[in-house]
C-alpha cells in the first residue's frame, strides 16, 4: 500500500493523516517482510519523530488493523506482529518462525491448493483462507 492508497482509506473511515500516522506507515513500508512488534515499529518511529509515545503507536496500529491497512499475526511468542495489508493477496502467506533466533520468513508459494480444492469436493466447503506457521531451525542458527 503506497500513501496515496493509505490516505484514500483514512479518508474513507473519516480519520485524518496525522504526521504520527505518516510516521508509522513509513516504518511499515520502509521494513517490508520484517514482522515487526508495535514495540519495534514504536523504537523505529521515536528515531526521526522522538515526541512520539508508545501509546500512541498502539493506537495507530489498532487503527490500521480496525481498517484492514496492517495483518496481525501471532506466532505463539506472546507477541503480535504486523505486515501490511496486500490487496491483491487472496490467500495469507505462510511463515517459518525459528525457534533459536525468532526470526521469521515468509513462504511466497501458496501450498495449500491442492488440500483447498480436495476440501471443497469431499466435503462441499469453500476454504476463503487458511494460515500455516512452520517452526525449527533457520540455515544460519543451524550452522552454530
Amino acid at each position: 500500500m503506497d500513501a496515496i492508497a493509505f490516505k484514500d482509506k483514512l479518508k474513507r473511515y473519516g480519520y485524518k493523516l496525522t504526521t504520527q500516522r505518516r510516521a508509522v506507515l513509513d516504518v511499515l513500508i520502509q521494513r517490508p517482510g520484517e514482522h515487526l512488534s508495535t514495540e519495534e515499529i514504536y523504537s523505529y518511529v521515536k528515531e526521526s519523530f522522538p515526541e512520539i509515545g508508545l501509546a500512541t503507536v498502539y493506537r495507530t496500529m489498532q487503527l490500521f488493523e480496525e481498517i484492514g491497512i496492517v495483518n496481525r499475526l501471532n506466532f505463539d511468542d506472546g507477541c503480535s506482529r504486523f505486515e501490511l495489508y496486500v490487496d491483491n493477496e487472496d490467500h495469507h502467506h505462510h511463515h517459518l518462525i525459528c525457534e533459536k533466533c525468532n526470526k521469521v520468513f515468509e513462504v511466497e508459494n501458496d501450498l495449500l491448493e491442492e488440500i483447498e480444492k480436495e476440501i471443497g469436493e469431499k466435503y462441499k466447503f469453500y476454504v476463503k483462507n487458511h494460515k500455516v506457521t512452520f517452526y525449527g531451525h533457520c540455515q544460519e542458527c543451524n550452522e552454530h
